[in-house]
């Protein structure tokens, strides 16, 4: 480690290529054009954590996110995340407020879906719930593709995501996240909301 390492800690490639060698992924350094990343495969899935830039005029802010394409099986979609973190958004077109009965849960996090009764399928016990509470600053969802400046899925894929402000070096919370999206990933399958099988997709 050079001198700046000792200075401010471990750098973000050393942390992450830590993480994966320990979780059994892969680490590929973009080095200066392209994005680092770290690829882990959980059965038939992929879930990929990277960052990326959004520019705001003369500023610019950039995030860490967490992707899965996965195959949705009966067209499921949520967003979770914590109260006041979207204070700025309004209801989501197709999507209603949800409470799963969990007055903790309920009470920190704010749920948007278009199945009540599936999402609190989803939510049910308590490992997925300590998972998400573990993060200060969570935006956690089912989308149907990545926008109008990404990839578009096939039909029938969609895509787990995650996403913070800033660059993610918390080892914990980054273990935290793979766990996260390896077990929502299973619930899926456990409450038909998803197939087993390989997408087929491949993110970077």
């Amino acid at each position: 480690m050079g001198i700046f390492g000792s200075l401010f800690g471990p750098s973000k490639k050393e942390i992450w290529s830590q993480i994966a060698y320990d979780i059994g992924g892969r680490f590929k350094d973009g080095g200066f054009w392209k994005r680092d990343y770290i690829r882990y495969e959980y059965g038939s899935w992929e879930i990929v954590l990277d960052t990326y830039t959004k520019s705001h005029g003369k500023s610019s802010t950039t995030y860490t996110r967490m992707r899965a394409p996965f195959a949705n099986r009966d067209g499921l979609y949520f967003k979770i995340y914590r109260e006041g973190f979207f204070s700025n958004v309004s209801k989501y077109f197709g999507m209603q407020d949800i409470e799963i009965g969990d007055n903790f849960f309920d009470e920190n996090f704010i749920i948007k879906g278009n199945s009540e009764y599936q999402i609190a399928n989803l939510l049910e016990g308590d490992e997925m719930k300590a998972l998400i509470e573990r993060h200060e600053q969570i935006h956690f969802e089912i989308r149907d593709d990545e926008g109008i400046f990404g990839s578009r899925y096939p039909e029938g894929i969609d895509e787990l995501y995650f996403q913070c402000r800033g660059v993610l070096k918390d080892e914990n919370r980054i273990r935290d996240l793979f766990d996260l999206f390896a077990l929502t990933l299973e619930r899926l399958v456990e409450i038909d909301s998803a197939y087993p099988d390989d997408p087929r997709v491949t993110i970077v």
